[in-house]
């Protein structure tokens, strides 16, 4: 696996991996991340399609699925504590 892109966001970190003729869209906040793959024949313009997959609408949805995961995991660790 290789790094073949960082972008720069001011939600979090985005990291593009190219492993096994796949691309990997690695997205990080804090504790949590997101990946998605896509295969490299699926991008007609390389590398720059994955930069237009990643759209304000698509990055508005994943800074929400963020939320949801650090709420989700918050609740997961307060029962915890409260056993």
């Amino acid at each position: 696996m290789r790094i073949i892109a960082e972008l720069p966001h001011p939600e979090c970190k985005i990291t593009i991996f190219s492993m096994n003729q796949k691309y990997l869209i690695k997205l990080e906040k804090g504790a949590y991340e997101q990946t998605y793959k896509l295969s490299e024949i699926d991008i007609t313009d390389g590398v720059n399609g994955v930069f237009k997959i990643l759209d304000d609408e698509f990055m508005k949805t994943a800074g929400e699925r963020f939320a949801q995961m650090r709420s989700d995991f918050n609740n997961a660790f307060n029962r915890y504590e409260n056993q």
